[in-house]
């Protein structure tokens, strides 16, 4: 009886936590139509902070864009991007965002397999490419059945090289949802957020100047375990050290 209280209860506040968000969206959708920006974003991140979604990162990025800051523009848009790769209109407008930024770095040479396997991983969310892995794992125990209960030698030669097919096929779509689901999990990517940043070679302020970045110009964090500095590598393979407060983790 204790146990079906709480579950209740749980669904309860789950419902209530819904009617909620949805409520601030609506809010924040009224407040974006007025153009009214900056009211708009008060709702969407209280909404955001409910719980993340791709349409509410979208909206903040559209916010900031409209506000003129966009460094928060490309941050939202970078988070919009890594809950939906595959959605077009999130990726022009970061881009749109992005060419807005002072820094336009050149990303360094990747091997032909390791860009493919990049680019099809951001083709679909981790949720779709694990709705295909189950959809081509019940194909395949179709093909089985084919192969293992049919007397025709025509259809269980299609019964065993379709269930070989559908078990390569439900291999990658699973290392792609694994791949998609980890980016998402780690989020290793940080945008700028201050004006101007000199990137040290050590983690202190007396460190050696090594280059400048401007506010919105993403980065990867190599290394994440220190209090106040993090180690960062940007698109062009360059990597160094600068202070934790001067950017924000996608």
């Amino acid at each position: 009886m204790k146990k079906l209280t709480i579950l209740i209860m749980l669904m309860a506040a789950t419902f209530v936590s819904a009617a909620e968000a949805d409520s601030l969206k609506v809010l924040g959708d009224s407040a974006f139509a007025k153009e009214d920006f900056k009211t708009a974003v008060t709702h969407y991140k209280a909404v955001a902070e409910m719980g993340e979604s791709a349409a509410v990162c979208y909206n903040l990025g559209c916010c900031y864009y409209r506000l003129d800051d966009m460094a928060r523009s490309v941050l939202w848009f970078e988070r919009a991007a890594l809950l939906d790769p595959s959605d077009e209109d999130i990726r022009f407008n970061l881009d749109m965002a992005r060419s807005k930024t002072i820094d336009h770095i050149t990303p360094r040479h990747e091997m032909f397999f390791t860009a493919a396997w990049h680019s099809m991983t951001s083709w679909l969310s981790a949720d779709e490419w694990a709705t295909w892995a189950v959809s081509f794992f019940v194909g395949m125990l179709l093909f089985f059945f084919m192969y293992f209960f049919s007397s025709d030698i025509v259809v269980r030669k299609i019964g065993f090289f379709g269930a070989l097919l559908s078990l390569v096929v439900v291999l990658l779509t699973n290392a792609l949802a694994y791949s998609q689901r980890k980016l998402q999990v780690e989020r290793s990517g940080a945008i700028v957020m201050t004006p101007a940043v000199t990137v040290k070679s050590t983690p202190s302020k007396s460190g050696t100047e090594l280059f400048v970045l401007h506010e919105g110009t993403r980065v990867e964090i190599l290394d994440n375990t220190m209090k106040e500095w993090v180690e960062i590598q940007i698109a062009d393979g360059k990597v160094g050290w600068m202070e934790r407060e001067q950017l924000e983790q996608i």
